[in-house]
């Protein structure tokens, strides 16, 4: 994730795909994939927030991550 400034307030939204398994992987991280929503080699779309970015942090191994451009709700 680049760190760039937020556009006139507007949150950007992240596209989040699962790439790798949780099997194996410790309890906190299978619990965070799960709290993001994710199932392996699928993707779901949040909001890029502190919350979000820590999650993304600990899993950044199992995960991809993508900024959609000019995306709505």
């Amino acid at each position: 994730m680049a760190s760039r400034k937020k556009a006139a307030g507007k949150p950007r939204r992240l596209k989040i795909t699962q790439i790798r398994s949780a099997n194996g992987r410790p309890e906190t991280h299978r619990r965070t994939l799960r709290a993001l929503g994710l199932r392996h080699q699928r993707s779901v779309i949040h909001d890029e927030n502190e919350a979000v970015k820590g999650m993304l942090f600990q899993v950044r191994h199992l995960v991809d991550v993508q900024e959609l451009e000019g995306e709505d709700k």
